[in-house]
């Protein structure tokens, strides 16, 4: 009996410690449960705005935006409007105007709906569920072999191509051919560069051993290693994407030889054969005189402006000389100005957090190219596009607030996102262009045209009703919550690019050369023009749309010379 009784005694003292265990467990689940939810509504409290004030008028929301409400079961609560000093004109307060007021709310939801659409959209597959595409043509260079590749020093210092998705030996071949260049070199799976000389440290062939991203069974280099081919074979019967431009006749600089690297004198000299002369050298510019074809670069000493008439070079290509040697001829080689296509991530974290804010469609894309090859820093992003880091924003993969990028883009424009800069560079462009090329880009990519039935559908009047306001109330609060700002426009800085991007420059606290600027000049339009036929005589804009967008644009005037700065561009006048 007392045998019996001790085996009970000591099963309920196992189950009271188990029952004790599995209580804690259930009480620890739940707070870590609380401690997740508490933090999601702060953070949604930090994105939003007080809670303590009416709800505006609703005001229609992008098609899609209802449909993605409508799948879900639920329709997410308005914000209600910031609560915030107002804009001063004088010395006079100056009141948002209730169409503009009522809108806030609805304005940020649109904005955090386009911004997580955008990066669900744009962000690439993961590696393991990665189904690589087919080739678009064999390997019909030479494999010269795997070779040390340092990214600061580059061995290959031609062109430079990024693709995470697509990469293929092929691909890499072909667009080193097209620009003459000798030789292709894939890095990383995704990096193609390319160069007229072979580098000169070789490495052990198993070192090559990353897959192409875009090709399977094939190799594109590794981790500070080259697969190179020569592509020799290739580039005469290659489709020339970029051919020999002519730059015009331009008054010859004192002593050519210590303007210009490179030189070559030869009777019966041809354009073609200058250009592959100085295509062969790595230089970016032909320049003839006479017999004479000089190699280099645009510089200080030649900054090929102020072109002259054409029929003062007329005698240069079959004479000893033009207008007596004063004048010479100079065209565009395919080789890529590679002077400021070198970038890096600081070196020390940036004790001055910098913002590159533009409404979506303001060029920002076009700005950050500019800033990264004339300071030669990364910009950084708040939000990832994919699309941007195959073209060679590395710092689109880089954590918003690392402090590693020079600028940070981004499109926000809530009082808490504003205010955690400690300055600016406020991207503004006409509203008429930023919604034609947001629409834009929105129905066919960064580089394509939208089609004539998005055009004429019903979700066009949609799109300008909702992303007009959005335009006005980004500048507004950037002017209100905004500490020291750069107003740039996208139309004095297309106009006057060096002298503009030497103010940005300035105010990113980065020193560079003259030579840098006019290499960034060279570059100007990067890979970001977009391509295809564009739509003449195309008027999208209703009248009523007119008169929506005009008062914005008023408004945005007045709030700029209110702050002090000077107003919109006169083409901003309502049309």
């Amino acid at each position: 009996m007392a045998k019996a009784f001790f085996r009970l005694q000591k099963f309920l003292r196992r189950t009271q410690f188990l029952l004790f265990f599995l209580t804690a467990a259930y009480l620890m689940a739940g707070s870590l449960l609380l401690l997740q939810r508490s933090r999601l509504v702060m953070q949604q409290g930090w994105r939003g705005t007080p809670a303590n004030q009416a709800v505006p008028v609703p005001v229609p929301v992008p098609v899609e935006v209802a449909e993605e409400m409508g799948r879900s079961g639920m329709v997410e609560p308005r914000r209600p409007q910031e609560a915030g000093p107002r804009l001063l004109v004088g010395r006079d307060a100056l009141r948002e105007p209730l169409w503009l007021t009522s809108r806030n709310s609805e304005l940020r939801q649109l904005r955090r709906r386009w911004i997580h659409r955008l990066a669900r959209d744009q962000e690439p597959p993961q590696t393991a569920g990665f189904t690589a595409a087919k080739p678009t043509a064999g390997h019909k260079g030479t494999y010269m072999g795997c070779f040390t590749h340092d990214s600061r020093e580059r061995t290959l210092k031609g062109a430079v191509f990024y693709d995470l998705r697509k990469m293929t030996v092929a691909h890499c071949q072909e667009a080193c051919a097209e620009r003459a260049y000798s030789y292709a070199g894939l890095a990383l799976g995704a990096e193609c560069y390319c160069g007229n000389a072979l580098p000169a440290a070789a490495a052990a062939p198993g070192d090559c051993s990353s897959p192409c991203k875009g090709e399977k069974g094939s190799v594109c280099g590794g981790l500070d290693r080259l697969s190179v081919y020569s592509v020799e074979e290739l580039r005469a019967g290659a489709r020339r994407r970029k051919n020999v431009i002519y730059r015009g006749c331009f008054r010859a600089p004192e002593n050519l030889t210590d303007t210009f690297p490179a030189s070559l004198i030869q009777p019966n000299l041809t354009v073609e054969m200058c250009s592959e002369f100085c295509s062969k050298k790595e230089f970016p510019l032909a320049v003839m005189r006479g017999q004479e074809c000089y190699c280099g670069y645009r510089t200080g000493r030649f900054p090929l402006r102020g072109g002259t008439d054409g029929q003062r070079c007329s005698g240069s290509r079959n004479a000893s000389s033009a207008a007596g040697g004063r004048y010479c001829l100079v065209y565009q080689t395919p080789v890529q100005d590679t002077r400021c296509t070198d970038r890096k991530f600081l070196t020390t974290k940036s004790k001055v957090f910098v913002a590159l804010s533009s409404f979506p469609g303001a060029g920002n894309t076009w700005a950050r190219h500019l800033i990264e090859h004339a300071t030669g820093y990364y910009t950084g992003s708040y939000y990832f596009d994919g699309t941007l880091y195959n073209k060679g924003f590395k710092g689109e993969k880089d954590h918003w607030r690392s402090r590693r990028t020079i600028c940070v883009k981004t499109h926000e424009s809530g009082k808490a996102e504003i205010e955690m800069f400690d300055s600016a560079i406020l991207l503004i462009r006409n509203p008429y262009k930023s919604l034609m090329a947001e629409f834009n880009r929105k129905y066919a990519g960064h580089l394509g045209y939208a089609t004539d039935h998005n055009w004429k559908s019903k979700e066009w009047p949609d799109f300008v009703n909702s992303y007009a306001s959005w335009w006005a109330s980004h500048v507004l609060e950037w002017l209100k919550y905004g500490k020291n700002l750069l107003i740039v426009h996208y139309e004095d800085l297309k106009q006057s690019l060096i002298p503009k991007l030497k103010e940005m420059v300035e105010f990113l606290n980065v020193t560079v050369t003259e030579d840098r600027l006019l290499c960034v000049e060279n570059n100007r339009d990067g890979s970001f023009k977009r391509s295809g036929a564009k739509q003449k005589n195309f008027e999208p804009f209703t009248q009523e749309m007119k008169d929506l967008i005009n008062r914005y644009i008023l408004t945005v005037d007045e709030a700029l010379r209110g702050r002090n700065f000077s107003g919109l561009p006169r083409e901003y006048v309502p049309r």
